[in-house]
């Protein structure tokens, strides 16, 4: 039978190779930091390069205070529970770590999980129905596209960040679908019994952070909750660190926060959800990826409350990554390269005026490759058509002259194949 199965994904595979889209992995030979060894393509002579394509934000992967506390961890607590939370994987670490996170989002109780892609696969199903509604952000992370699948309630989907196309929808969810869909009105209409928005906190392709103020005062006015998914923004972004809510002056006020361990806070796993006590006490019962999966690592718990200890401690780390992302923004604006508007450290590089764009943005980070800048290019379905690019993505890890060497890159290779000017 697989006979019939292998042909048929040999074509598709051709297909993929032949539009530019296929992703090949390279091999890291050392641990997570600003210059890395990677071996590219397999088997080849490993090459020293520094890496611009990391969720490392603020340089933890290899924080000696982190490894000292997950190996203090790993000696007390031991590598696994091999159990899942409710029947013997719940170790006072855990309980300490949730309540950490709950209180640096203000929020009333915590609930881990491996991964914040598991987070909002069991979110949605757990505390909707079909009664209800969900209205999402049109680039939302997949994560959130898989959960809200998963899950009975009716999906409503607004045009990114579009203040009045989110209203549209929440006056859509309140009145009733039977008027909008244009079924008449030969029943009455039946209006949504719970709603919820939801949202990325910072877009993670490109790197636009999500009008939260104005979409919580929208939920506000038409009896809706709020939902963000803060991975690309906790620990590092805010004042404090606290996230795009932080950012946008919403402590508090929204009902449900997802986000990871696994970028800015350490870099290795973990996830969480935040918020409401009904709502997390919901989670604890219905859940399924925290139900049947095993219990986060100790190791991992323990790392990540050295990370936010870290995080109390001094704001150098936060405060050396937005320079270092003024800088690079600055710079790669003034020679001419298509860049979205932000203050985040995603930057990506976009090639969307260019005719075969996913190709050119493989070319051009092959090239960067060469003169020793890791980049990765982008393209569909990872990205829409036509929307090819480099994502850059900036660390507290790396140095003005790393900064400068990947600017004066980009303007050698940009210049090369017509990117700029």
């Amino acid at each position: 039978m697989f006979l019939r199965t292998k042909y048929d994904l040999k074509q598709e595979l051709n297909n993929i190779k032949e539009a530019g889209l296929y992703k090949d992995e390279r091999f890291i030979l050392s641990d997570q930091k600003a210059k890395i060894e990677v071996e590219y393509p397999a088997g080849s002579k490993p090459k020293e390069v520094l890496n611009f394509c990391s969720n490392n934000y603020l340089g933890l992967a290899n924080h000696p205070d982190i490894i000292k506390a997950a190996k203090d961890t790993l000696d007390k607590y031991g590598f696994g529970l091999a159990s899942v939370r409710f029947i013997c994987g719940t170790q006072d670490l855990h309980k300490r770590l949730e309540k950490r996170i709950a209180d640096f989002y203000q929020t009333d109780d915590t609930v881990l999980y491996s991964s914040c892609f598991d987070a909002n696969g069991g979110l949605f199903e757990s505390i909707l129905g079909a009664d209800d509604v969900i209205i999402t952000d049109a680039l939302n992370h997949a994560s959130i596209i898989d959960g809200i699948r998963l899950c009975k309630a009716k999906r409503l989907i607004y045009e990114h960040s579009d203040m009045k196309s989110l209203e549209h929808k929440l006056i859509h969810a309140r009145e009733g679908s039977d008027i909008w869909e244009h079924t008449g009105l030969a029943r009455e209409p039946v209006p949504a019994k719970n709603i919820i928005v939801v949202t990325d906190g910072v877009f993670s392709m490109d790197g636009d952070i999500a009008n939260i103020k104005e979409i919580i005062n929208l939920a506000n006015k038409y009896d809706a909750m709020v939902m963000v998914d803060d991975s690309h923004a906790t620990g590092f972004f805010g004042k404090t660190g606290r996230g795009s809510i932080e950012f946008c002056d919403a402590l508090g006020e929204v009902d449900i926060i997802t986000s990871t361990l696994g970028k800015a806070m350490g870099g290795a796993s973990g996830g969480f959800t935040t918020g409401k006590k009904e709502i997390m006490q919901m989670l604890r019962q219905r859940s399924r990826p925290y139900l049947f999966s095993n219990t986060l690592a100790p190791v991992i718990a323990g790392a990540a409350l050295a990370a936010f200890d870290l995080l109390e401690k001094s704001n150098d780390l936060r405060e050396k990554l937005m320079e270092n992302t003024g800088h690079f923004r600055k710079e790669m604006k003034k020679l001419g390269f298509d860049i979205i508007e932000s203050v985040h450290p995603i930057v990506p590089v976009l090639f969307r005026n260019f005719k075969d764009d996913a190709h050119l943005a493989q070319s051009v980070s092959k090239d960067l490759y060469e003169e020793g800048i890791y980049v990765i290019g982008f393209s569909f379905p990872v990205v829409p058509r036509g929307q090819a690019r480099i994502r850059v993505q900036i660390s507290a890890a790396h140095s003005r002259e790393n900064i400068d060497k990947c600017i004066s890159a980009f303007e050698k290779i940009g210049r090369k194949h017509g990117v700029i000017k």
